[in-house]
């Protein structure tokens, strides 16, 4: 613990570029992305500090360009997982221990390190391997992860701060923040690289250390990442990194003794069969491991007669198409009130049609390709099932072309049904669904909202009627865990808005905030008593 003299600074949020032509960090990112794209990268597994080669090999395909291979790599297996564990256990020994300024010291330098020399490299990283454009990426893999480094390090400092209020002149009381015993499973998305590189570095940060198992087609910028952490001084052994197949890779790790925690963020699916393992094994852990989780979605924007036209119009698009809508907070339904609607239909249409889409490369585009071809492939199919479908009508979009990358047009259905399938599954692409009420079904129409989807994670209410916005609030208390008021429900920022949500959309411990980093740590109470009694004697017995 911190004598009081030394503090962390406090955390401001990194300022976004513009890159605007002619500015400086623009040339500097054209010039790493032709750098980049025109090398092929092979991307080795890093356990305890060393490069190891299987031979096993995935690809980094671009998915604007799926014949071009940015980089190879190698995947784990089960003899590769077992090196890691004991790498992981190695370094424990003496990461648990470091005292945590020399731990802040290490992700303060990520931030700056990230702020400048590789701001670049982890833009283009992201813009090339998983298709987003300059500023989804500058949000993403530069701002998000600085703010995530910088304030996971002040909400340490506000953690191990937090000690019991009450002495007495007889005794000490103090609280110790230990790390896990074990290691930490850290499975990370596609989507997001400020995810991928937050879920095994605020367990590392808390003094644990880590198995990394990235996303295959986000193994691009993961590798830059891990270039990140060995550059700012973090020692050998605390994150390993082993791409592979899930199947290759978690069945080993889950199976294991020592597991401490997973840190996990994809689909719901997969975590809760995640969960199920662990519960089938729970007699063979050391220690009950903790499970945090951030799943699936099918957020929600949703409008009062009272809303803004043109506010709304923005938020829908912005909210469902940028990055192609693979966000798990993406809008993927809406509701709208007839007057409204007759109001902004055809400027919403002409809006969506004007959104200009192709290679993320060239900066005028607005959404570039889906990841790969199984996503292609499954968001086609519920575009497909609309077309054919007499509850339905789709009024923007609808089209796709594979030829040359995984390109989906941002695709609007009108539904007449509120349960219709594109309103209640989690699609993870370019779609929204909207579905208009009567006027006089406000509250019924929000009670729809909240009981149609299985998940919680983000909404919004638009309109300028304060009672209206109150009712929804209300209703909609559980409905999502990242509730907005007008504003698209995508975007959280870390030390603003901390992310999560429940019911099936995970557990709702809050990236980018103190709740999260307290799951990585095990609370010892000491209590030092400076005059202990030398009888057993109580003053009542005499």
């Amino acid at each position: 613990m911190s004598n009081g003299i030394f503090k962390v600074p406090t955390a401001v949020n990194e300022p976004i570029l513009s890159y605007a032509p002619g500015s400086v960090e623009r040339a500097q990112l054209e010039k790493k992305i032709k750098e980049l794209k025109t090398s092929t990268l092979e991307i080795p597994l890093i356990i305890g500090g060393k490069e190891v080669r299987t031979g096993q090999l995935g690809k980094c395909r671009i998915p604007h360009d799926h014949q071009h291979d940015v980089g190879i790599f190698h995947q784990a297996g089960e003899k590769e997982v077992r090196m890691a564990i004991k790498a992981a256990e190695k370094a424990w020994e003496t990461w648990s221990e470091i005292p945590w300024e020399d731990r802040v010291a290490i992700f303060k330098r990520m931030a700056l390190l990230l702020s400048t020399d590789y701001r670049s490299v982890l833009n283009a990283a992201t813009m090339l391997g998983q298709s987003k454009s300059v500023y989804q990426a500058e949000i993403d893999s530069a701002c998000e992860l600085i703010d995530f480094f910088n304030f996971n390090a002040h909400y340490l400092y506000q953690i191990y701060r937090d000690q019991p209020l009450y002495n007495t002149k007889e005794s000490w009381n103090r609280l110790e923040y230990r790390p896990l015993e074990g290691f930490i499973f850290a499975v990370t998305p596609f989507n997001f690289t400020s995810i991928a590189g937050n879920l095994p570095t605020s367990p590392a940060l808390m003094g644990n250390t880590v198995l990394w198992k990235p996303a295959s087609t986000a193994v691009y910028s993961a590798y830059f990442l891990m270039q990140l952490f060995k550059e700012a001084g973090l020692p050998d052994g605390v994150i390993n990194f082993i791409p592979g197949k899930g199947s290759h890779v978690g069945k080993f790790v889950l199976e294991h003794d020592n597991l401490a925690g997973i840190h996990f963020t994809g689909s719901t699916a997969v975590f809760q069969n995640m969960w199920k393992t662990v519960g089938t094994h729970i007699t063979i852990y050391k220690t009950y491991p903790r499970i945090v989780g951030e799943t699936g979605g099918k957020d929600f924007i949703f409008a009062h007669e009272s809303a803004d036209p043109d506010e709304l119009i923005t938020a829908l698009v912005r909210g469902a198409f940028e990055y192609q809508g693979q966000k798990c907070s993406a809008a993927s339904r809406a509701y709208i009130p007839k007057s409204l609607w007759h109001t902004l239909k055809d400027k919403y249409i002409e809006t969506v049609n004007s959104i200009p889409m192709g290679d993320p490369t060239d900066f005028k585009n607005f959404m570039g390709a889906v990841i790969d071809e199984a996503a292609f492939t499954s968001i086609t199919k519920y575009i497909d099932l609309a077309k054919e479908s007499s509850e339905a009508n789709i009024i923007t979009g609808g089209g796709y072309d594979r030829s040359k990358g995984w390109f989906i047009e941002p695709t609007t259905i009108l539904t007449t049904n509120p349960k219709f399938v594109t309103m209640e599954k989690e699609i993870f692409g370019p779609v929204l669904t909207i579905f208009i009420y009567d006027n006089s079904a406000y509250e019924e129409t929000l009670a729809l909202c909240n009981e149609t989807s299985p998940y919680g994670l983000t909404g919004a209410i638009f309109g300028k009627d304060r009672s209206a916005l109150r009712k929804a609030e209300t209703l909609l208390r559980h409905a999502a865990g990242n509730f907005y008021i007008n504003d698209k429900p995508t975007g959280a920022v870390v030390g603003q808005q901390p992310f999560g949500g429940s019911r099936a959309s995970g557990t709702n411990d809050k990236a980018g905030s103190p709740a999260n980093l307290m799951r990585w740590v095990s609370m010892r109470t000491i209590k030092e008593n400076f005059l202990p009694p030398k009888n057993y004697r109580y003053p009542h017995m005499d």
